[in-house]
C-alpha cells in the first residue's frame, strides 16, 4: 500500500473532515448512563449517536451500511459496516471499537476551556470526549477511507461505537449476543480507548487489571455512646476494622497477602515493562503531583510499572461512620464503613480473590463484633494473546515508517470492561488495544485535550495494520 497516499489523506481527511465534526461532538453533553439516569429522556446519547451517523452517511464507502441499534432499555450503539476489498472477503471481521458516551463535565477548567467548548489551541483539541474517545469512530473510518484511496486491502470491517463505556458497558454483553451472527467471524479486534507514556510511538495496552470492590461495616453498638463512659469496655469499630485490613494488606509495604489476588508475572509482559521503562525514564514516577516530599511506593521504575499493572493493590475509596473533625464529639460510634477497591492482576480470578476478601473480613472477627458486606462487585482483568508473525511485523513497519521511534507497551491500571468480554468472545482474534491519550491527556478531569498530532498517527498506523491483516 502507497504510505504517502495514505498519509496524505489521513492529513487531509483530519483537517477537513474530523476536525470539524468531532468538535461538534465535544459540544453534546453526552453523559454516561451512569452519570444521568434520564439519559433516554435527556436524549443526548441520541444526539451524539445522530451527529456521528451523519457524518458517517456522508463518507460514501462503496457498499458500506450505517445503523443504530438499540434494544428495550438499553443505550444505544452505531454500527458502520464496511465490506472487505476485493481478495480479502475470506479474512474475517475486523471490529473497531469506540464510545461516544462521557464522563462528567467536573468543575476547574482553566479560563477560555469548557467541557462543552470545543477549543483548538498548540495543536490540541479541548472538550470533554475529545480524547476519551469521542476521536475513534473518526479515526476508524479515516483509516478505512486512506486504505481505499492508497490501493490498499482490508477485511470486512464493522465499527462499533457504544454509548456506555464510561458506565462499565453494562449493555455491551447483550449487544455482542444480539449482533453475534452479523459480525460473525471476528479475526481482529481493534480498540481506539488507550493510550501511553507519551506522544513519540505508538503504544500497545497488552494487560487490563481487573477489579474487586467491597462496602465493608464494623458495628459494635446499637447505638453510639460517650467516649469516657464506654472506651475500654466496648472495642473500638474502627481498631476492629484495621485489624480485619491486617488480614488483607501489610501497611507497611502495601503488599497484597491473600494468595488468591496474586499471580506470577508472565516473563513476556515483565520484559515489555523493562522495555518501557527504558524507552520513558520517570514516566510513572513523575506522573502524579505528590504531596510535598511524598516518595512514590517503590524507587525504581521498572518495580512501579508492574505494581500498577500485574500486582494487586488496595485502595479505600470511601468512609462512613465520621462527622467532620470540627463536629466529632467524645463518642465511641456505633460503626464504622469503608469503601475498598482492590485492583486485581490481569489473569486473577475476581470470583475467587472476592470470596477470599469476604472470608478474610468475616471470619474471626475480634470482640465477634458485627460485620456486614454491600456494594459487593469484580471483573476479571484482560490479558492479551500472543502477538502473530504478521501483526508483530505491521508493528515494526508503522514504529518506523509513522512514528520514526519503536513501538512499547503498557499494563493499564485501570481496566476497560468490555475487552475481557470481547477476548472470552472471540479467543482466536487478534488484538490491538491504542489510541492517542498521553499522561496529560486529562480523561475524566478539567481540561481534557486530544493530541492532533497522535491522533493522526495513529489513524495512519491503522491503517497500514488494517492492510497487514488483509494481506495474512
Amino acid at each position: 500500500m502507497e504510505q504517502r497516499t495514505v498519509r496524505e489523506t489521513v492529513i487531509r481527511q483530519w483537517a477537513n473532515e474530523v476536525l470539524p465534526s468531532l468538535s461538534g461532538l465535544v459540544e453534546i453533553p453526552a453523559l454516561s448512563q451512569a452519570f444521568d439516569s434520564d439519559w433516554a429522556q435527556t436524549g443526548h446519547l441520541a444526539a451524539a449517536v445522530a451527529h456521528v451517523k451523519a457524518w458517517l452517511a456522508a463518507r460514501e464507502i462503496p457498499g458500506a451500511t450505517i445503523d443504530v441499534v438499540e434494544l428495550d432499555g438499553r443505550s444505544p450503539v452505531l454500527l458502520l459496516d464496511v465490506p472487505a476489498t476485493p481478495g480479502a472477503e475470506d479474512k474475517g471481521t475486523v471490529l473497531l471499537y469506540g464510545h461516544l458516551d462521557k464522563q462528567p463535565p467536573v468543575g476547574g477548567w482553566s479560563e477560555g476551556l469548557g467541557p462543552w467548548t470545543p477549543v483548538v489551541k498548540d495543536g490540541k483539541l479541548f472538550g470533554r470526549g475529545s480524547a476519551d474517545d469521542g476521536y475513534a469512530g473518526y479515526a476508524a473510518t479515516t483509516a478505512l477511507e486512506a486504505i481505499r484511496e492508497a490501493g490498499g486491502a482490508h477485511a470486512r470491517a464493522v465499527v462499533l461505537l457504544e454509548t456506555g463505556e464510561e458506565s462499565g458497558s453494562p449493555d455491551l454483553p447483550a449487544y455482542l449476543e444480539h449482533l453475534s451472527e452479523k459480525l460473525g467471524r471476528v479475526t481482529f479486534v481493534v480498540c481506539l480507548d488507550s493510550g501511553g507514556n507519551d506522544y513519540e510511538r505508538m503504544w500497545l495496552t497488552t494487560s487490563l487489571r481487573g477489579l474487586a470492590q467491597v462496602h465493608v461495616t464494623v458495628r459494635v453498638l446499637d447505638s453510639a455512646q460517650h467516649s469516657g463512659l464506654a472506651s475500654g469496655v466496648v472495642p473500638s469499630s474502627f481498631r476492629v476494622l484495621r485489624t480485619l485490613l491486617d488480614r488483607l494488606e501489610d501497611s507497611a509495604t502495601g503488599e497484597i497477602k491473600l494468595a488468591e489476588l496474586n499471580v506470577e508475572i508472565p516473563a513476556n509482559r515483565r520484559g515489555e515493562a523493562k522495555a518501557t521503562a527504558d524507552s520513558a525514564p520517570g514516566a510513572i514516577s513523575n506522573a502524579f503531583p505528590t504531596s510535598g516530599d511524598t516518595r512514590t511506593v517503590a524507587g525504581e521504575e521498572l518495580e512501579l510499572l508492574l505494581n500498577n499493572s500485574w500486582r494487586p493493590t488496595l485502595s479505600v475509596i470511601g468512609a462512613s461512620g465520621f462527622p467532620e473533625p470540627a463536629d466529632a464529639g467524645n463518642v465511641l460510634r456505633d460503626a464504622t464503613t469503608l469503601a475498598l477497591s482492590f485492583r486485581l492482576p490481569p489473569t486473577a480470578d475476581s470470583a475467587a480473590a472476592l470470596a477470599a476478601i469476604e472470608k478474610a473480613l468475616t471470619t474471626d472477627v475480634p470482640y465477634s463484633a458485627t460485620v456486614e458486606l454491600a456494594g459487593v462487585e469484580h471483573a476479571d482483568g484482560w490479558n492479551a494473546p500472543d502477538t502473530a508473525s504478521w501483526l508483530d511485523t505491521a508493528l515494526g513497519d508503522v514504529s518506523e515508517h509513522v512514528f520514526g521511534a519503536p513501538w512499547r507497551s503498557v499494563g493499564l491500571g485501570g481496566s476497560i470492561p468490555f475487552m475481557g468480554l470481547l477476548g472470552e468472545k472471540y479467543p482466536e482474534a487478534q488484538f490491538l488495544v491504542t489510541g492517542a491519550l498521553g499522561p496529560d491527556s486529562n480523561a475524566h478531569v478539567p481540561d481534557e485535550w486530544l493530541n492532533l498530532a497522535q491522533a493522526q498517527r495513529i489513524t495512519e498506523a491503522v491503517a497500514h495494520i488494517l492492510d497487514a491483516h488483509a494481506r495474512s
